[in-house]
This record gives C-alpha cells, structure tokens and sequence, in this order.
C-alpha cells in the first residue's frame, strides 16, 4: 500500500520536479518504506511505498517497462499470481503485484482491468503516446483525486498533496460545500475543492494531448446473476461461505505480520472466525473498549477472542487520551468528514503493536442488510398508499407531528410525508442528511443550493436496468455508491494510511458482492440481523454474538463534546463563524442550541462545522 502522485503537461521540468518532490514528502505517511521519482520533459511521477508484498528493493517505484511503460501503483492484486501465469511473453524480474500490474497493462491495455482482483489506484503513462492512464478499483477502496485544466493534469492518493504541487488555488467549492453540510461528506466525483475531483470507483480515465476522456468499466448493477434465483436457500448460503472464505485467504496473503479489528459485532466476528480456520497460528486482534460501559463492547470482543484464541489487544479509551489524539486525528483527514476518528485510534495502537496490514468488516452491513434503513424501505414499500392522500393533508400531518414530537428522526418523517411523491428514490435521500436544505441557507450566506446528489445519484439509477433489481438490493447500491464509498472508505483510508497501515476488506471482494447483489430478498428479509451472513458461516459464532444489539462502532461524543472537548469545538466554530461565507448568529445558536440538548441537534450535526472549521484552518483554504 502506497501513495501515488503526478503532474503531466507542464513544460518548466525543474516546476515540475520540485512540485513532485513535494507531493511525495505530503505522502510520506502512506509510504515511510521508499520513495522515488521520474522526471523527464512530458511526465513528473511520485511514489512513497509501504512494503507488503515483496519487501525488497526490486519493488521499488516508478516502475518502467520496455523503456515505454512507466507505473506509479497503491494497492494490492490479490490475484496477481494467477494472472502471472497468463502473461508467458514478458520476464519477470520481481515478485511483487506492482509488476504483474504493468505486464497486464502492456498486454491488454485496459482490458487487464476486467481480469484484476484486488484495491487498487494506478497511473500509467506510455512514453510512445504520450498518454496518461489512470485507473481505480471497482469498489472505490483506494482513492484517486485530480486536477486538470487546458494545459495541466495532476494526480493523487491524496487532495493534500495536490495541494503542495503549488500548481492549484486553495479554493472551497460551495457545491462541494453545500454536499458536505448535507451528508458528512462530498459525493465523488466532486470534493471540497474547486476543480479537484474523484474518479469514481469502477473507472478510468485517458489523458493526452489536453483531452479527457473517463470511461466506466464496471457497475454492480451490470453484473446480476439471474441463476441465484433459481437456488435453493442452503445452496446460497454454501456459495457466500465459499467466496467470503476465499475472499479471507486471499486477503492473508502478505509478507508483514498482520491482524484483524474486532468489535465484538456480526461482521468483525465472522472476519476473525474464518481467519483462524486456516491461520497456522494465533490471529492478532484488535478491539477499542470505554469506561463508559453503554458504549463499550468488550464483552462480546472477549468473547470471540476466547472462542477463535486470539492474540487479543485492547484500547481502553479515556477521554483525556482520546482529547490528546484527536488534534492529530482531525489534522490526518485528507478531506473533511464527519466520521474516522475511532479509525485513527485503532490504527494507530494496531501499528503501535507492530502490525502493518489488517483486516476489517467493513462492508457487511451494505451487502447483507444491516443498517435500519433496509427496514425502513421495506416498510415503505408497503405504506405506497400514503401517496394516495391529498399533498396538503401530508403536509399538515407532517408539521403536526414535528410538533408534537420533536426530533430528528420526526422531523425527516415529517419531510418524507411533505414530497411529492413518497417512494424509496426519493425518501432515501432524506435519510442519511445531516441538515436540511433550509438549515444549510441559514448556515451558508449567499448560496444557491446545487441539486441533491444522492437524489440525483438515485435517478440516475432509475433506469430500466434497475426495475428488476430487488428492492433490498437498490438499498445496498444506494449504500455502497453514497455512505460507504464517500465517507467509510474515504475515512478507512486516510485514517490508517495516517499511521502507515494497511486496511483489507473482505466482504467487499467483487466477486462476493456479485453475487449477493442477486439474492432475492426473501433470503435478505432483515427481520433478524444479517440471517443470511449468520446462515452462511453455519455455527461459527456463538450465539451471544448472533442474538446481541447492533451498536456500532461509535466515541461518547455527546457526553465529550458537552464537557471535555468543549473548549476544543468551541474554537473550531468560532474560526470557521469568523468566514464570510457562513453565518457567525446561527453558528453560535446551533452550538447554544446543542448545549441546551436540543432534540433536533445530534452531535453529528454540531461536529461535522467543527471539523469543518479545523479542515480549512488546517489547509489554508479561501472561503
């Protein structure tokens, strides 16, 4: 796992050397292992490795091939020895994935996308062409952020380091801004920054001669099995078993000491359980615990790391610990988030401990069902006759009910009953927002709010090739392609790439999400957490475990942000109150609101301008 970075098309090569140089030191986190750069008239490439397989030298990059092909490569290709194999025309001189990468690349061109399976962001450039390829994995695990003009392109594993080209403003993008206060995060492929973009997962982009051209290779929904209909029960929970095996073995291959995150839940167990099936020794676990026992789960991590005997790690967290990590914690988001504090920590004592890769259960919850809002959908699907009563009568109810019982989760029921029309591809959206439009023109002067993008997202998807698809199915779509690309794999990576770990994820295997993707709901029915996952792995976990609460992964942050870090977000809002472009009265009255215990603010909502406000400090950014 490393970090990327280029620059093509800029004809001063001493600016573009000394732009490359410092791209790399931003990334020196993500690769503390090695680091190089190739530099001649078209191309600047960069590149810091963190060693996993191949430690050796052979591995070092940019790697050239045939005096043409030059590679700067973050990820792992978990296939890359079958796919070795397949290239019989090329001489192989390293044992590393980054290799086998480029060889495919030579062969097939971007083809060899359709063969790979793994985490992935590349940049080819081809010397003949003079052509810039660039390519991200299906999922969108490894993330790839750019800039580009008439005359400049500019590439990354991180918007930072784009920053420290010297070739870009630091600009806020108010579209990107407005995304941001509405979901915790901005929806690829825009960021925070004006004229910096993601490439989305499952694409690629061409670049030469000024022109861009990015084309989609893959798509979930272009990719149902319509034989997992016709399969009995016990013959699909045998298939997850075996891919979701085959996923986890895949994933342990490494040439560093590795380990696993446990929580205690579901989906860290599951990990843990199929790891030390084939494990020759003890796995290596990691679990964060609180003195507040309401939100602690080391019970149940206790007890899988009995069950499997682990060798078992715990975090005990107190809040004088945490309020010393979290400047650096804040200080490591590569772009702004609500989430990924509890990342930093875990990583950083996983690392700490001597570890530089582990797995996660990240993704299970999307595929199978977890979340509250496949029940709700379901719900939803049988309340269609809400549609039937007049607009103004759903509007009065939805007001009265506000009314009479205040909350967050009222108030979005209370929007719900105010559209239009009330189905899934338009409630959805509702349900992961932060603040409202209305909130968002009091937060944010002088803007004119963009479309919503996950409403936009959905439409996009309401195509014909989506009527067929299962309707817990367009949940995990409308998860996968919004809350977990955007804000848990974002977070993921630049959490612990911070600390110079390496983040596997089984459950997100293409291949298993595939075929999940096909099962029909009735096999999915959340009635019982995740009955399907449970049914699959047969009796690999006890039943504390299947029969516990769904809690989550989540910091004390009402209880903190009242009392300890009081001080802390107090400064934040006050610098970002202190911008222009945002409203210092309603600021201050959503803080005072907050610490009143306002029903209708959450601490997410108050947190989300606390991060805000430190990001832009941080960066330098220009309201």
């Amino acid at each position: 796992m490393c970090g990327i970075n280029g620059i093509f098309g800029l004809d001063d090569n001493e600016k573009a050397r000394s732009g490359i140089l410092r791209m790399n030191d931003t990334l020196a986190h993500r690769g503390p292992d090695d680091g190089d750069i190739y530099v001649d008239k078209d191309i600047a490439l960069g590149h810091k490795r963190l060693s996993i397989i191949d430690l050796s030298s052979a591995g070092k990059q940019p790697m050239t091939c045939d005096d043409r092909y030059i590679i700067v490569y973050n990820g792992e290709l978990y296939n890359f020895k079958e796919i070795k194999d397949q290239i019989r025309d090329h001489q192989f001189t390293t044992k590393t994935d980054t290799e086998v990468v480029l060889a495919a690349f030579k062969k097939w061109g971007e083809e060899c996308l359709l063969n790979f399976n793994g985490m992935y962001a590349f940049a080819v450039f081809d010397k003949a062409k003079k052509e810039l390829f660039l390519a991200r994995d299906r999922i969108g695990i490894k993330p790839l952020y750019y800039y580009c003009n008439e005359n400049i392109f500019v590439f990354s594993s991180e918007i930072r380091a784009i920053l420290s080209s010297g070739l870009i403003p630091r600009r806020i993008d108010k579209n990107g801004l407005v995304d941001f206060l509405r979901y915790q995060t901005v929806h690829a492929p825009n960021t925070i920054l004006k004229n910096v973009s993601s490439l989305l997962p499952g694409h690629y982009i061409k670049f030469s001669n000024g022109n861009l051209k990015i084309k989609q290779y893959w798509a979930i929904t272009g990719h149902i099995d319509e034989s997992v209909a016709d399969k009995s029960y016990g013959n699909i929970c045998n298939d997850i078993y075996s891919l979701l095996q085959e996923s986890i073995n895949r994933r342990m291959m490494s040439d560093v000491p590795y380990g696993a995150f446990l929580s205690g839940g579901i989906d860290s167990s599951v990990i843990v359980g199929l790891m030390s099936r084939v494990s020759t020794k003890p796995v290596k676990t990691f679990s964060v615990v609180f003195n507040e026992s309401k939100y602690s789960e080391a019970k149940y991590s206790r007890i899988i790391a009995e069950k499997f005997k682990t060798e078992h790690n715990e975090i005990n967290l107190k809040i004088e610990d945490f309020a010393g990590m979290l400047p650096s914690a804040l200080k490591a988001l590569d772009h702004p988030s609500g989430d990924g504090p509890n990342t930093y920590i875990v990583s950083k004592v996983t690392k700490e401990a001597g570890i530089t890769m582990a797995l996660s259960g990240l993704g299970s919850d999307e595929l199978f069902a977890g979340y509250e809002i496949f029940k709700r959908t379901l719900r939803l699907e049988s309340m269609k006759w809400l549609n039937s009563i007049p607009f103004s009568v759903r509007n009065f109810l939805g007001h009265s009910l506000s009314a009479i019982k205040p909350g967050i989760q009222s108030g979005k029921l209370a929007q719900i009953l105010r559209l239009p029309e009330i189905c899934f591809h338009t409630a959805y959206p509702i349900s992961r927002q932060a603040f409202s439009d209305h909130q968002i023109k009091q937060i944010v002067t002088n803007v004119n709010l963009p479309k919503n993008s996950v409403s936009e997202l959905l439409e996009a998807q309401r195509s014909s090739e989506l009527l067929t698809i299962p309707v817990l199915s367009k949940v995990t779509n409308a998860e996968m392609s919004s809350y977990m690309q955007n804000v848990l794999l974002r977070d993921t990576d630049q959490m612990s790439m911070a600390h110079s770990l390496e983040v596997r994820v089984p459950f997100l295997d293409h291949k298993l999400v595939e075929y999940v993707f096909s099962v029909p709901d009735k096999y999915k029915n959340p009635l019982t957490p995740k009955k399907l996952l449970i049914d699959s792995v047969g009796d690999l976990l006890p039943e504390e475990i299947v029969k516990r609460t769904k809690m989550g992964f989540i910091l004390p942050w009402d209880e903190w942000m009242r009392n300890e870090l009081k001080t802390f977000c107090e400064d934040q809002l006050k610098a970002l109150a202190e911008r222009a472009l945002f409203s210092k009265e309603t600021i201050n009255a959503l803080w005072s609101g907050f610490l009143k215990k306002d029903l209708k603010l959450s601490w997410l909502r108050i947190w989300i301008l606390v991060v805000l406000g430190n990001w832009l400090k941080e960066n330098s950014i220009e309201s």
